[in-house]
C-alpha cells in the first residue's frame, strides 16, 4: 500500500467519523466533547516551546507519568503537551498532572488535520507511545524537520503480521521517525524487520511507575471499612466477558467472608457489570455511590465491590491480597501488570498476554505471577493462595523485587529527548 492510498482511504472514511463518535457518545458522553480536536482545530494558548508525548488512553498516560515529571524537570521553559485518543486517556492525564500540562485530542491522520495541529502547536520535539504509528502525521514531522520518536515501544506478533501486510507504507513509515525505543530485544527485532533504522532497546518505562504517596493510607483506610481480616480479592481491569468467567470461579471458592473487587477495564461498561451482579443476585456495592472518602457505608454483607471510579487503582491493589490482572482469561492481550507487582501483591494472569509478553513471562519466571487458563483454574489459584499465607507472602515479595528489576528507563529515555533536544 502506498501512502497516497493511504491517505484516500482515510479521506473516504472521514465523513463517518461524526457517526462513530456519535455512536460512541451514547455510551460515553465524553466522545461528544472537544470534537473539533479531532479534525486539527484547537484553541489552547501556546506560551512555551511544546515538548509533545501522544499516549492513547490510561495505560499509556499513566506510563508516560515518571518520564513527564523528567521532562518537566529538565526543561522548565517548555510546556508539556499530551495527546490522547480517548476520554480516558485525557481524564487519566489530567488526574495525574492537573493544570501543569496541556491537553488535546491527536487528530485523525488526514493531512489537513495533521497540519493544522502541527501548525499550532508546533512541537519542538514529539514522541510517540508504544505501537502508535500514523503515517501522515510521521510524514509531516519529517517534512518540518521535527524530530519524532517512538518511545516505550512494544510489538506484538500478531501487530508485526498485521503491518508486513501493508508493506512499503509500513516500512517508509517506521524507517522515517527519528529514533525507535524499544522495550525488549524481541520489539526491536520486530521493528527492524519492519524497516526500522536508529533503535536502541531502553526498557520499560512502566517499570518506572511509582504508588502515589498516600495509596497505602487509602488503601488501610478502605480496608478497614470493609473488614481488616477479610480476605479480598482484586480483578483488576476486566473485559467483556471475563466478569462471568471470574464470577463462576468466585461462586465455587471455600473462602469464609471472601471479598471481590471487580473494577472493569472501560468506563462505559461500569453499568454492565452491575446488571450482571442484580442478574446473580449478589449482594454489592458501587465505588461511586460512596463519598471520595469511601463513606460509612456497611459492608459486612457485601459480597462484590464494583469500583467504578478512575484513578483509584493503587488503593485497590492496596486493598487486595491476590490480583488477576484483567484482559488476559479472553483474548484481549492483557493489561499491564507492573503496577500490582509494585504495591507487593500476588499476581493471577490468563494464557493471553501477547500486549506484555515479555513481562509477563518474567513474572512467571520470577514467582510473582501465575498463569491460569480458566474458570477453574482461577479457582484452584484462589484456594490455594488463600489458604496459604506463606505462598501469598513468597509471590508478594517476589513481585516487588520484579518490579524494582528493571527500573531506569525514564533516565535512558530523557537522555534520548536530550540529544535531540539540548536544555538551554
Amino acid at each position: 500500500m502506498s501512502r497516497f492510498l493511504y491517505s484516500l482511504l482515510l479521506y473516504m472514511l472521514l465523513p463517518f467519523t461524526p457517526l462513530k463518535l456519535l455512536w460512541r457518545g451514547m455510551r460515553q458522553p465524553e466522545y461528544l466533547q472537544h470534537v473539533g480536536e479531532r479534525f486539527g482545530f484547537y484553541q489552547q494558548q501556546v506560551r512555551q516551546p511544546i515538548i509533545w508525548l501522544h499516549c492513547v488512553s490510561v495505560g499509556e498516560t499513566r506510563a508516560a507519568a515518571p518520564l513527564v515529571a523528567e521532562l518537566r524537570k529538565r526543561y522548565p521553559q517548555h510546556q508539556i503537551l499530551l495527546t490522547h485518543a480517548t476520554p480516558t486517556g485525557r481524564t487519566a492525564g489530567e488526574q495525574l498532572f492537573g493544570d501543569s500540562v496541556l491537553r488535546a485530542y491527536l487528530p485523525y491522520d488526514v493531512l489537513g488535520a495533521v497540519n493544522r495541529f502541527l501548525r499550532h502547536f508546533q512541537p519542538s520535539i514529539g514522541l510517540l507511545m508504544e505501537t502508535e504509528l500514523w503515517f501522515n502525521l510521521i510524514a509531516a514531522c519529517k517534512q518540518r524537520n521535527i524530530p519524532l520518536l517512538l518511545v516505550n515501544a512494544r510489538l506484538s506478533q500478531k501487530s508485526a503480521h498485521g503491518y508486513a501486510r501493508i508493506g512499503r507504507l509500513a516500512k517508509q513509515g517506521i524507517s522515517n521517525l527519528t529514533f525507535i525505543a524499544a522495550q525488549t530485544e524481541l520489539d526491536a527485532q520486530r521493528l527492524e524487520s519492519l524497516g526500522a533504522k536508529n533503535i536502541a532497546v531502553l526498557g520499560n518505562l512502566k517499570f518506572d511507575i511509582e504508588p502515589p504517596p498516600d495509596a497505602a493510607e487509602q488503601g488501610a483506610t478502605l480496608r478497614s471499612i470493609l473488614g481488616k481480616n477479610r480476605p479480598v480479592f482484586l480483578a483488576a481491569s476486566t473485559r467483556e466477558g471475563e466478569e462471568v468467567i471470574i464470577l463462576d470461579a468466585v461462586a465455587s471458592l471455600n473462602i469464609p467472608q471472601l471479598l471481590t473487587v471487580i473494577v472493569p477495564r472501560h468506563p462505559q461498561r461500569f453499568d454492565e457489570v452491575a446488571n450482571l451482579l442484580k442478574m446473580r443476585r449478589l449482594i454489592y456495592q458501587r465505588r461511586s455511590a460512596m463519598d471520595e472518602n469511601w463513606g460509612e457505608v456497611s459492608m459486612s454483607s457485601t459480597q462484590v465491590l464494583l469500583g467504578d471510579s478512575m484513578g483509584e487503582m493503587f488503593t485497590y491493589y492496596a486493598v487486595c491480597d491476590v490480583a488477576y490482572i484483567g484482559g488476559s482469561l479472553l483474548p484481549f492481550g492483557g493489561q499491564n501488570l507492573i503496577e500490582a507487582c509494585a504495591m507487593g501483591k500476588p499476581v493471577l494472569i490468563g494464557p493471553h498476554t501477547y500486549n506484555f509478553a515479555a513481562v509477563a513471562e518474567q513474572a512467571v519466571a520470577k514467582g510473582a505471577a501465575w498463569r491460569v487458563s480458566d474458570a477453574d483454574d482461577l479457582a484452584s489459584a484462589l484456594q490455594r493462595l488463600f489458604d496459604d499465607p506463606d505462598a501469598r507472602q513468597g509471590m508478594g515479595l517476589a513481585a516487588l523485587e520484579f518490579s524494582r528489576s528493571a527500573a531506569g528507563a525514564t533516565q535512558r529515555v530523557a537522555d534520548l529527548v536530550a540529544s535531540y533536544l539540548p536544555q538551554t
